[in-house]
C-alpha cells in the first residue's frame, strides 16, 4: 500500500552541529531509490509500506550501529488508491490557493 512519510532522524548527545550525522542518514534514504525530498526539518519518502519502513530502519541504524543515541520522529500518511502523493498533495493545495 502506498505510504508517504515525514521523517526526522537525529543523533543525540553529539554536540551542537548535527549536519554530518544527518548527512549520513539522508545518504541512506537517497540511495534507496524511493522518491524523497529533504527540507530543513524533515525528509519525505514515498513508496510501498514495507519498502518505506525498511528505509526507515536502515537510516536509523546508520547512526545507532555507531553507538550514537538516535532520535526518530515519524509521521505517516497511508491513503489507499493514491500514488504520487508527495507532489499531488501540494498540487491540490496550490489549486485551492489560486
Amino acid at each position: 500500500m502506498n505510504t508517504l512519510i515525514a521523517l526526522a532522524i537525529a543523533p543525540v548527545g553529539t554536540g551542537d552541529e548535527l549536519s554530518a550525522e544527518v548527512a549520513e542518514v539522508v545518504k541512506v534514504i537517497r540511495e534507496s531509490g524511493l522518491p524523497n525530498k529533504t527540507s530543513s526539518m524533515f525528509t519525505e519518502i514515498e513508496g510501498e509500506y514495507d519498502k518505506v519502513m525498511e528505509v526507515v530502519k536502515k537510516a536509523t541504524f546508520v547512526l545507532a550501529e555507531k553507538g550514537i543515541r538516535t532520535e526518530v520522529v515519524l509521521k505517516m500518511d497511508i491513503r489507499p488508491g493514491y500514488t504520487d502523493t508527495m507532489s499531488g498533495k501540494l498540487e491540490r493545495l496550490e489549486e485551492h490557493l489560486k
